[in-house]
């Protein structure tokens, strides 16, 4: 069969004004940018869509938890710590904006490793061949018995290394996110996977005391999660699997103990957007009576831009 091009005279449109549209010049672009603008000024020219309605919409959530004396908990992945951005979530946490945070295992490491010698994040290829990768005696030796010392003294994973780096009265310690935590007397928790950490290589390495510390700090982090009802915010920052799953099991007992968690916000910041966080983190937690964003881009831009966004909002 042949076929001939088809006769458009016949085709019915409809006039421009009748169409509804996804974007108007009076409510979605950006505002003039200027010199010697003030960050306030700059967030209130973002466009309002996409990431930078997302970015708004955090940061107001944020605002609006903390005026309802709801938790702030922040979830971030090593990646965070490395970036050094310990000055700018220190600042949020002295403000109040940030109630709670839960680190991976290997976020507590560059921790720790920055408060004991102000540096951290050694160069895994060029020593991972000889047998050397991991085996820094002062962070496996000092971790484990922190971790040791805190479980007798009732303590979990976060708590024990805060505490044992203001203790020990390590020389970077104003830098350590853990040791704030502490001082501040605000929940921080480290989830860790058995194998996954440097420390785990160490001689003094103890894997009943891990899981132990490890646990206590999962029912911790449950305990706030269980809080986050009606106007509470969990932000997922750089961790593509370990923290979403915690968080969606912790979410999860919650409920199962008769703790409806609804009407809450939820974010994930990440560089590029993975399944899990979409899934575990941004989706279903929020798809009763919630709200889920995700901010695509390099935390070390990303958080300071947020951070004083909540900061305007809170002063």
């Amino acid at each position: 069969m042949k076929y001939r091009p088809v006769d458009l005279s016949g085709v019915s449109t409809y006039p421009l004004a009748e169409r509804k549209n996804k974007v108007s010049i009076k409510n979605d672009f950006a505002g003039p940018v200027s010199a010697g603008m003030s960050v306030a000024d700059l967030m209130g020219s973002l466009p309002r869509q996409l990431g930078g309605e997302a970015l708004i919409g955090v940061a107001d959530a944020v605002a609006d938890a903390r005026a309802k004396g709801k938790p702030v908990i922040l979830a971030m992945g090593a990646h965070v710590i490395k970036c050094g951005l310990q000055p700018v979530l220190k600042t949020l946490i002295e403000a109040g904006a940030i109630t709670a945070v839960a680190l991976n295992g290997a976020g507590s490491i560059h921790d720790y490793e920055l408060s004991l010698i102000g540096e951290t994040s050694e160069d895994v290829g060029a020593v991972l061949h000889c047998g050397t990768f991991g085996m820094a005696e002062e962070t496996g030796r000092d971790i484990n018995r922190a971790l040791k010392e805190g479980i007798a003294r009732g303590m979990g994973y976060g708590e024990s290394v805060g505490r044992f780096i203001i203790d020990n009265g390590n020389p970077f310690r104003e830098w350590s996110l853990l040791a704030t935590c502490v001082e501040r007397d605000i929940p921080v928790t480290v989830h860790v996977a058995l194998g996954t950490d440097i420390i785990h290589q160490h001689p003094a390495a103890d894997g009943a005391v891990i899981g132990e510390a490890t646990f206590r700090d999962f029912r911790l982090l449950t305990s706030v999660v269980a809080d986050l009802g009606d106007g509470g915010v969990y932000l997922n920052v750089g961790s593509a699997v370990l923290l979403p799953e915690v968080f969606l099991k912790a979410l999860s007992i919650a409920q199962n103990l008769g703790h409806h968690v609804d009407h809450f916000s939820t974010a994930n910041f990440d560089m590029q957007q993975h399944y899990r966080p979409l899934q575990n983190v941004v989706k279903r937690p929020t798809s009763g009576k919630g709200r889920g964003y995700t901010v695509t881009g390099h935390h070390e831009i990303m958080l300071p831009l947020l951070a004083a966004a909540i900061l305007d909002r809170l002063n």
